[in-house]
């Protein structure tokens, strides 16, 4: 089978587990107040940098039967991994590891992993027709510390060497996985055994690629001086061997060990400040992974594996530290700015545009997040204020109808006054916006469960994008200007920091004149202030030049913005028709984002008593439908043209 048959560039196999790093810096584990959950275990770290960087990778491995396991796949699809070969123990919990960051030289960490799923692995979780679909198998040392879990490797290194495939192995070290440290030891990289040295060489000359640290060698090879190490390893391995030398660099040896370990081949290294190890080393695969499997030379993919490290050191947690591919060029093109990579603004905003979950080619949104609107209704029909909430939940049913289970559908709805539906909507598949703006406000003030310190966004699940209206417009005085555009960036800083995507709207013709140029001037200014929206919410313009402003201030700043949904001011479905086939001539509009135009008629007779919830659902199914058609249609039209 040539290379272009395989419809996989890697399947890596191993561990797997939730890791749960602590939040605060510079303190000790037992202090730790709170914990991001995040992607671990060396194989599936790094199946999931090897696809940010366009490799198509899966992974091996067992999850349990609970939520974590379930976190677990699908985070790593969203990553783009293949999930196929997960296999879901009905008996066992998923691993977990407690981490933290101490001080630049300590890094404590907890594995919880006994009896744990992935540990369960066997041969009969190696298929055959799986593996033959990969270029290359990568594993790492872990797996090779019990029978079991050995004889799943085993098999699956036979069949790949025997398909002609590719083997690498990640020695992975660690001494209290090989039950020679105990559980409060898992900082600990390296305990001589010449139990373990001798299980590692009786597998190394089934790879192409072993990589390790200096001490992982030292293991590997049975002594404490690395090139001694690196020999002996040679000795029973004709592999290319990548050992990584920390702030050194790393080498690699095809042939040959020298006397000295400089006269190996190099790439260039990345002197960046040091914040986090943990997990360097997977990053550093993966960018290697990259190289080797595309065919570069050792100095390039070196240079992508230490820069894959850089980034992974500059950063929180393991797998979301590391590079996209498009991150990894713009990085070894423009050069360091700061060597506190976390902080360098514009490498950052491509590392989040570039790493978001999902895809929105299309959207259609039902926005029913309205508050004074659905006030001032059931006032005038005498209902208590307490039913809005519960026909919201029809509105929710109304979306999820017409969705249908399908991608490109979802929802605007508040917590405030929409609370049931909102929760109900979690893990439904629908976009989800949820607004922060006190409605009305001008100058802009925020919903008060935000909190004075925005502290409340952290309560937001992340699949929430925070949605915030500025009623704004480009003559809008100093003093007024100064204070929204504040508000707006503390809380696009509080979105980002806790991990969710932002969606700003304007209206500036509610309060001022407009031209062609009133949207796009009002875009551009907050790009120069620092704000970055993953979406836009535009009123419908009425020419295709306002349009084409808009769209190429957008593009101006952000190539990888999410786009931009139209919203409808509550204009009959003839107008939202005229609107539609306007917006769609623009690849950068991505739908819409309608509500009263579907709702108000139906709201107004729901409250008042004069309709049942059957009724009142079917009215919105058939109006939401209705719309999403003329979308559809309009964006068909503007393709053809």
């Amino acid at each position: 089978m040539s290379e272009t048959d395989n419809e996989l560039d890697v399947i890596t196999i191993g561990r797997s587990s939730v890791d749960l790093y602590g939040e605060q810096i510079g303190g000790r584990l037992e202090d730790m107040a709170s914990f991001a959950k995040y992607l671990g275990g060396s194989p599936t770290n790094i199946a999931a940098g090897c696809a940010r960087l366009g490799l198509r990778s899966a992974l091996i491995t067992r999850v349990g039967n609970e939520h974590m396991g379930r976190f677990i796949v699908e985070q790593l699809q969203r990553e783009g991994v293949e999930t196929s070969g997960v296999v879901t123990d009905p008996q066992r919990l998923t691993a977990l590891v407690l981490l933290g960051i101490r001080d630049r030289e300590s890094f404590p960490l907890i594995f919880y992993r006994e009896n744990c799923a992935d540990m369960a692995l066997c041969e009969d979780d190696i298929d055959p027709a799986f593996i033959a679909r990969a270029r290359a198998v990568c594993v790492t040392g872990t797996h090779l510390s019990n029978p079991q879990t050995e004889a799943a490797v085993l098999k699956a290194l036979r069949l790949a060497r025997d398909g002609g495939k590719k083997t690498a192995l990640d020695i992975d070290y660690r001494p209290n996985l090989w039950g020679l440290a105990g559980h409060g030891a898992g900082e600990s990289r390296f305990i001589a055994s010449d139990q373990v040295t001798a299980k590692l060489q009786s597998t190394l000359h089934m790879f192409d690629l072993i990589v390790g640290t200096e001490e992982e060698f030292h293991i590997a090879g049975g002594s404490t001086d690395t090139v001694s190490a690196l020999r002996a390893v040679r000795a029973v391995s004709s592999a290319t061997l990548v050992c990584k030398r920390g702030p050194m660099g790393a080498v690699a040896f095809d042939g040959s060990i020298p006397d000295d370990l400089d006269a190996g081949e190099t790439g260039p290294g990345f002197p960046i400040e040091v914040f986090n190890v943990l997990g360097a080393g997977d990053g550093f695969m993966s960018g290697l992974l990259r190289g080797w499997l595309t065919g570069e030379d050792w100095p390039t993919a070196l240079k992508y594996a230490n820069a894959c490290g850089a980034f992974a050191v500059s950063r929180h947690g393991c797998t979301p530290a590391y590079p996209s591919w498009e991150e990894l060029r713009f990085f070894l093109q423009r050069g360091i700015k700061t060597p506190a990579l976390r902080h360098d603004r514009e490498l950052e905003q491509i590392h989040w545009s570039t790493n978001r979950s999902g895809a929105w080619p299309v959207m259609r949104v039902f926005a029913f997040d309205h508050r004074l609107q659905f006030e001032e209704m059931a006032d005038a029909a005498g209902a208590d204020h307490g039913r809005i909430g519960m026909f919201k939940k029809l509105c929710l049913d109304a979306a999820l109808t017409v969705a249908d289970g399908r991608e490109g559908y979802g929802i605007l709805c508040d917590n405030r006054l929409g609370s049931d539906a909102l929760h109900a909507a979690a893990g439904s598949g629908l976009w989800i916006g949820r607004p922060a703006e006190l409605p009305g406000s001008r100058p802009l003030s925020l919903e008060a469960e935000l909190g004075e310190d925005l502290g409340g966004i952290g309560e937001w699940p992340v699949e929430h994008v925070v949605k915030v209206l500025c009623h704004c417009h480009p003559d809008d005085d100093e003093e007024l200007r100064r204070q929204q555009e504040a508000t707006v960036k503390r809380l696009f800083a509080a979105a980002r920091r806790n991990r969710l995507e932002t969606l700003l709207e304007v209206i500036p013709s509610k309060i001022g004149p407009v031209d062609d140029s009133t949207t796009a001037d009002l875009i551009e200014r907050f790009y120069k202030i620092g704000v970055y929206p993953d979406w836009w919410k535009l009123e419908p313009m009425k020419t295709d030049t306002a349009w084409a402003n808009a769209c190429a201030a957008v593009e101006k700043y952000d190539a990888h913005t999410r786009g931009i949904v139209v919203l409808g001011l509550e204009a009959p479905a003839e107008e939202l028709a005229d609107s539609f086939e306007c917006a769609a001539r623009h690849e950068l509009v991505k739908g819409f984002a309608v509500g009263r135009t579907i709702f108000a008629d139906v709201a107004k007779a729901w409250l008042a008593g004069n309709t049942t919830d059957r009724e009142a659902v079917a009215s919105m199914v058939e109006r939401y439908a209705a719309l999403c058609a003329v979308w559809d249609a309009a964006s068909a039209r503007a393709q053809v043209r």
